[in-house]
C-alpha cells in the first residue's frame, strides 16, 4: 500500500487532496451529500493504489539488434519481446526502453492488456552520427489504473549494446608487392612474414598458435617462443593510425581525426578481407586485436578510439619496430613534422612495403601557413626512403585516392648505406 502510496500521480494526488477537503468541509457545514462526495473521491486513489500495489505481472522481456554493429549515420532496429507468463491479463502498460541521447529520444509504447501466455513485439529504430559502444536498456514498465491515478514503475535488469563503427568505404584492389601477399596478385613470402622450414623457434607475435610454443626455449630464453618450423604461411602486415590531438584539425564528423579514422577502417577491413594477418598499432602503443574476426575486433577497437594527448609518434614507431614480420606498413598519418617522418620512414627497408596516408590538414579549417611546409617537407622525406604516398585532403574519400598505392616511392641509399 505505501508503495501504491508513493506511485500517485498528479491526478491521484489532487482526487485525494479534494476528498479530503471536502470531507473536512462537510463535517464543518454539516452537509451529508457533500460528504459521501468526499468519500468517493477520496477512495478511488486509495483503492486505485491498493488495487496497483497488489499486482503480481510476471513479464519476460528479450531484445534484439538487428544489425549488432552499424556504421555512422546508419540505423538499427532494436526489436523488443514482452510475454505474460501468468494466467493472468495485464493492464494497461507504459514502456520505456532506455536509450543514450546520441541515440535519439527515449522510445515509450503503450500497451492496453496482454492475455494470458500472450506475446507483444515492438520494433524501434535508433540511429547515431557519433562513433562509440552504446547501452541500451535497461527496459521499464510503468503499471497504471484505467484512470491514470496511479503508476508504477518496474524495471528489468537486461541490457544490450549497440557499436556504432566508423563508416567504411569499398577500396579498388591495388598490388602491393613486397612481404605482402594479401591481394594474390603478389603472392613473396619470406621467413619474416611467413615462416620457414627452420626448426630454430622464435618469439611469439600476435596470431601464434599457443600449442606451438616451444617451451625449453620459452624457459631459457624469459619469453614466449614459438616453433617456426609449424607457422603456416600467412601474410601479416600492420596498420599504424595517428591520433594525436595536435596532428588533427577541425571537430566533429568532418574533422581530419575522423577522416583517419575512417581511412584506417576502410584500409583495415580491406586488408583483412584480402587474407592479412593485420596488426593495430597507434601513437600510444599497440591495440589488441582477437585473432577470430580481425575486421569485426578492429572496427570495435576504432569505434571507441579517441584523440590522444601524445606530442609525438615515438610509441608508435617503437611498436611497429618491436613487433617485425610484416611485410606492409599502412601509416594513416595526421601532422608530422621532418624528424618524425624521417624515423617513420626508417622502419621501411627493401623487403617491405610502406604507404603512407597523409591527411593534408592545411585543407581543414583552423591550420596554419605552416601546415601545408610541413606536409611536403614529410612526404618528401617519406618517399626518399621507398613509402608510397597517399595524399588525403578535406572532402575527399580514400576510396578516391587509394589507388595511389601502387605509386611506388623511391628509395636511394647515401654513401653511408642508409636510405637518403
Amino acid at each position: 500500500m505505501r508503495a501504491g502510496l508513493r506511485a500517485l500521480t498528479s491526478r491521484g494526488r489532487s482526487f485525494l487532496a479534494s476528498g479530503i477537503a471536502a470531507l473536512v468541509m462537510a463535517v464543518l457545514l454539516g452537509e451529508n451529500d457533500l460528504f459521501r462526495i468526499g468519500i468517493l473521491v477520496t477512495a478511488l486513489p486509495l483503492l486505485a493504489a491498493m488495487v496497483v500495489a497488489r499486482t503480481r505481472y510476471r513479464l519476460s522481456c528479450a531484445r534484439r539488434l538487428d544489425p549488432l554493429r552499424a556504421e555512422v549515420g546508419g540505423e538499427a532496429t532494436v526489436t523488443l519481446r514482452l510475454e505474460n507468463v501468468t494466467r493472468l491479463p495485464t493492464g494497461l502498460l507504459l514502456i520505456e526502453d532506455t536509450v543514450p541521447y546520441a541515440l535519439g529520444v527515449r522510445p515509450r509504447f503503450v500497451l492496453d492488456r496482454v492475455e494470458p501466455r500472450g506475446v507483444r513485439e515492438i520494433d524501434y529504430r535508433v540511429r547515431s552520427d557519433l562513433r562509440g559502444r552504446y547501452p541500451i536498456g535497461p527496459l521499464s514498465i510503468r503499471i497504471a489504473d484505467p484512470f491514470g491515478l496511479v503508476e508504477l514503475t518496474r524495471s528489468f535488469t537486461i541490457s544490450d549494446t549497440l557499436v556504432v563503427t566508423p563508416p567504411v568505404a569499398a577500396l579498388p584492389h591495388v598490388r602491393l608487392s613486397g612481404e605482402w601477399a594479401g591481394g594474390g596478385d603478389s603472392r613473396t613470402r619470406n621467413v619474416a612474414a611467413a615462416g620457414d622450414d627452420d626448426v630454430a623457434p622464435r618469439e611469439y607475435r600476435q596470431g601464434d598458435d599457443l600449442r606451438r610454443v616451444h617451451w625449453r626455449s620459452t624457459a631459457r630464453r624469459g619469453e614466449l617462443m614459438v616453433r617456426r618450423e609449424e607457422q603456416q604461411w600467412q601474410s601479416r602486415g600492420a596498420l599504424l593510425l595517428d591520433t594525436r590531438r595536435h596532428a588533427h584539425r577541425g571537430e566533429g564528423p568532418r574533422s581530419s581525426f575522423e577522416t583517419a579514422v575512417s581511412a584506417a577502417a576502410s584500409i583495415g577491413v580491406h586488408l583483412a578481407r584480402e587474407g592479412l594477418g593485420l596488426r593495430l598499432v597507434t601513437d600510444q602503443g599497440p591495440e589488441h586485436l582477437s585473432d577470430s574476426g580481425v575486421s569485426h575486433s578492429l572496427l570495435d577497437t576504432l569505434a571507441v578510439v579517441r584523440h590522444s594527448p601524445a606530442r609525438t609518434l615515438e610509441m608508435g614507431v617503437s611498436a611497429l619496430r618491436q613487433g617485425g614480420g610484416e611485410g606492409l606498413i599502412v601509416a594513416v598519418l595526421g601532422a608530422i613534422d621532418a624528424e618524425e617522418a624521417r624515423e617513420l620512414a626508417r622502419l621501411r627497408h627493401s623487403s617491405i612495403t610502406g604507404v603512407a596516408v597523409m591527411l593534408d590538414v592545411s585543407t581543414w579549417e583552423g591550420s596554419d601557413r605552416s601546415a601545408q611546409e610541413n606536409f611536403e617537407a614529410a612526404q618528401t622525406i617519406l618517399a626518399g626512403y621507398g613509402w608510397r604516398i597517399v595524399r588525403l585532403p578535406a572532402g575527399v574519400s580514400i576510396a578516391a585516392v587509394w589507388q595511389d598505392a601502387a605509386n611506388r616511392g623511391r628509395y636511394v641509399l647515401n654513401p653511408t648505406g642508409g636510405a637518403a
